[in-house]
């Protein structure tokens, strides 16, 4: 005849155990209790009633003073630190259950006497309220969490910027002119000295009449290739010290020169 044996018994590579067995040995710390985390004493005790199903207007204060208390414990032996406030609503508990023992005295203006718990469920009620209501806050849509926030930046005034010389354009209107001299050139052999602030005067004397002058205009090609060296360097001196600004309008357009408004001469 076959045993039937309890479902519940275990099997170890295919055998029943039938008992616990005398060599096993488990850690002290092997069993871990987890406890519902709640935000403070209040917590815990709606937790408590709501679990009971007890009308919160009208609290048994001997049951839920030992859920509580039990509670407490099971954190204070799991090594959980305990705030203060836990400590103070368990002497509180405590003490509402004591008053409830004791025959209530009726008061001589209303003729009822005080419910102890009648402080309790004040708070009780309005944690509730607020705990709904922070609820409510919580499934509105909320920045980094729902949505994110766009921004868009609209310029009051748009300035149009001229493109900036840069030295290859320099470069090539220099080439420009080296190639003009050279049919301009005439074969004349003296020695005369250059003066580089001479040619910025000059320079500066040909536009003092105000306006834009071609870059090309500020250079005499009849003084050779010499003099336009150095009227060269006066000009990038010039450029160098601010006294005059060098514009173009686009890339390879052509290249202006003015002087600037806070220069007078």
């Amino acid at each position: 005849m076959d045993v039937l044996l309890p479902p519940h018994l275990p099997k170890v590579y295919g055998e029943v155990m039938s008992e616990m067995p005398r060599d096993l040995y488990i850690p002290p710390d092997a069993l871990e209790i987890i406890l519902e985390s709640f935000e403070g004493p209040l917590d815990l005790l709606l937790y408590l009633i709501r679990r009971a199903n007890i009308n919160v207007l009208d609290i048994p204060m001997a049951p839920l003073t030992v859920q509580y208390l039990a509670y407490v414990e099971a954190m204070r032996k799991h090594n959980l630190e305990l705030a203060a406030e836990y400590l103070l609503m368990a002497a509180m508990l405590i003490e509402i259950k004591s008053r409830m023992l004791l025959p209530r005295i009726p008061r001589v203006d209303e003729g009822e006497a005080e419910d102890p718990r009648a402080e309790l469920v004040r708070r009780l009620v309005e944690y509730e309220r607020m705990k709904a209501a922070a609820a409510k806050l919580e499934e509105l849509p909320q920045a980094g969490r729902d949505f994110e926030w766009v921004t868009v930046w609209i310029a009051d005034k748009v300035v149009k910027r001229q493109p900036e010389v840069s030295l290859h354009d320099l470069q090539v209107a220099w080439l420009s002119l080296m190639k003009q001299v050279k049919i301009h050139q005439h074969h004349k052999i003296h020695r005369e000295e250059l003066s580089v602030r001479e040619h910025m005067s000059l320079i500066l004397r040909r536009l003092q009449g105000g306006g834009h002058m071609l870059f090309e205009q500020l250079f005499d090609l009849t003084l050779g290739a010499p003099g336009l060296v150095v009227s060269f360097l006066a000009m990038l001196e010039l450029a160098r010290e601010a006294m005059v600004e060098i514009t173009q309008s686009e890339a390879l357009a052509p290249i202006y020169v003015r002087l600037p408004d806070a220069v007078t001469l």
